[in-house]
């Protein structure tokens, strides 16, 4: 089964439809799936449920799907730099459920594992608890969350092969690796693509069989959300 498509577009061709969960990699606006996300929202798909750790900035990532008004609900752990996501949770025209950071990544985690829910500490006797089951363990109160499954998940990648094997780098490895187990369909995209057996395989960080189409994308952008310098002296 060939995997690779020409690009962002032709890859989500037949995947996306409105009322679908998205889930979509990186951290901040690093490893981010930059070119997929133009093409989710050049597709016109809405009322989407999207699971990314943050939302992009106004005018990219995620971003650029709230500009449209694609996004129905976010879950997120962080979203303090878009102020187009604040106009719109607070003109009631976009739901949000917060996850602690940790919480975030371990339902996804759990989704892609097959583990409907887990016991956690983080977020007891607080409103994240509120209308969820608590349970005590050796004398600690815990609250149960789910796992977390998408019909897409949409993935960025250093390096990839032609059957999917994917290596990340540095902090774009987070979210991407686990994302990339939780969807029903995974697509992604690398900065480089090479033959099957060009990676060494004890370097592979998602083995292809969780990877249904992968592209090569070109001329990344990698932007930084807010860039801090110290003045020379």
């Amino acid at each position: 089964m060939n995997k690779v498509y020409p690009d962002a577009k032709s890859a989500l061709e037949g995947l996306t439809f409105d009322g679908m969960t998205v889930m979509s990699g990186g951290f901040g606006l690093c490893g981010i799936p930059e070119h997929l996300i133009v093409a989710l929202r050049d597709s016109g798909a809405k009322d989407l449920t999207v699971i990314s750790n943050n939302c992009g900035v106004d005018d990219f990532g995620m971003g650029l799907l709230l500009q449209t008004r694609q996004i129905k609900k976010m879950l997120s752990s962080y979203v303090g730099e878009n102020e187009i996501f604040e106009k719109q949770y607070l003109g009631g025209e976009l739901e949000i459920e917060f996850n602690p950071q940790g919480t975030l990544a371990e339902r996804i985690r759990a989704g892609g594992a097959g583990i409907p829910a887990f016991f956690t500490k983080t977020g007891y006797g607080t409103l994240i608890a509120e209308g969820k089951e608590t349970r005590q363990f050796n004398g600690e109160w815990y609250v149960m969350e789910t796992g977390l499954v998408a019909d897409l998940s949409i993935v960025k990648a250093w390096k990839g092969d032609k059957e999917g094997n994917l290596i990340y780098r540095n902090t774009a490895r987070n979210f991407n690796p686990m994302m990339a187990t939780a969807g029903r369909k995974c697509v992604v995209e690398v900065e480089e693509l090479v033959e099957v057996g060009e990676l060494d395989p004890d370097r592979i960080h998602t083995p292809g069989i969780f990877v249904d189409r992968i592209i090569k994308g070109t001329n990344y952008e990698k932007r930084i959300e807010r860039r801090t310098t110290r003045k020379k002296e």
